[in-house]
């Protein structure tokens, strides 16, 4: 069996008059992300992942942001179709390992929802995929509640 990992972070600025989305969840919250599309950190850093994994490049390449028709885009379409170009080179998901930084809202309530969807959209088991939610310890723009951030490790295997 042939294995890969891949890498990927994202990270958002909070600002009033969007919803916050992460891991295709809406969170209860004053302010939202700001981004072209959704801007759902999580589901960005999981796609980044496992483009990484394969040498294929970033979201930005498939998803740029000059580009009209992902304006406001649902990115659980996007990880599908990252997923599709996965699969169409053998791959699967064995497992996926996130960390969300967030100082506010608290995400706890969250996680099994956004694990549920996140698996739904991949079409694998939510037991294949971690979330962890940290702060930041109020140091530096998360600290401060200006921002969002995500990290995801995604482990791809190939059977030989």
């Amino acid at each position: 069996m042939q294995i890969r990992v891949g890498n990927g972070y994202d990270i958002h600025q909070l600002v009033a008059g969007r919803r916050l989305i992460l891991g295709g969840v809406e969170i209860s919250h004053d302010r939202g992300l700001l981004g072209h599309s959704d801007a759902d950190a999580l589901t960005h850093a999981i796609m980044d992942a496992m483009l990484g994994a394969l040498s294929l490049g970033d979201i930005g390449h498939y998803f740029p942001p000059s580009d009209p028709q992902w304006q406001d885009a649902d990115s659980q379409v996007l990880l599908a179709r990252v997923y599709q170009l996965v699969q169409q080179q053998q791959w699967q998901i064995a497992n996926l390992d996130t960390v969300v930084v967030a100082e506010k809202p608290k995400l706890k309530p969250y996680i099994l929802q956004m694990r549920d969807r996140l698996a739904a959209t991949l079409g694998i088991s939510p037991e294949q995929i971690g979330i962890k939610a940290t702060t930041n310890e109020k140091l530096d723009a998360i600290g401060r509640e200006e921002a969002i951030a995500a990290y995801a490790v995604a482990l791809l295997v190939k059977p030989s």
